[in-house]
């Protein structure tokens, strides 16, 4: 629920009320009785800035998903090309031994 700010114009009292939106608005000053409460412009207490929220934010530590998804493609395609032509001869020099 919002919080609405009121003022009489008539003896100056001030007073913050949490009120539902579709409650209607206070009219009776509760200082001076008069009829003159009314409600005020305020500003939002907070501020929205940047980019926004993802999905991937927050998630195993890293900085976002997609650095860390191309970081580890990376890694695997050099690490297995790598690994396949020290695997290729093991098998050739095996049978090269055995015969």
């Amino acid at each position: 629920m919002p919080i609405y700010a009121y003022k009489c114009s008539a003896c100056g009292h001030a007073k913050d009320v949490l009120q539902k939106m579709s409650d209607a608005p206070l009219t009776t000053c509760p200082e001076c009785g008069q009829s003159t409460f009314s409600k005020q412009v305020t500003a939002a207490g907070f501020q929205l800035k940047g980019s926004g929220w993802y999905v991937t934010d927050f998630r195993g530590g890293g900085t976002n998903g997609a650095g860390n998804a191309a970081a580890k493609s990376d890694t695997g395609s050099a690490g297995q090309s790598a690994a396949a032509p020290a695997a290729a001869p093991t098998p050739s020099s095996s049978e090269g031994s055995a015969a």
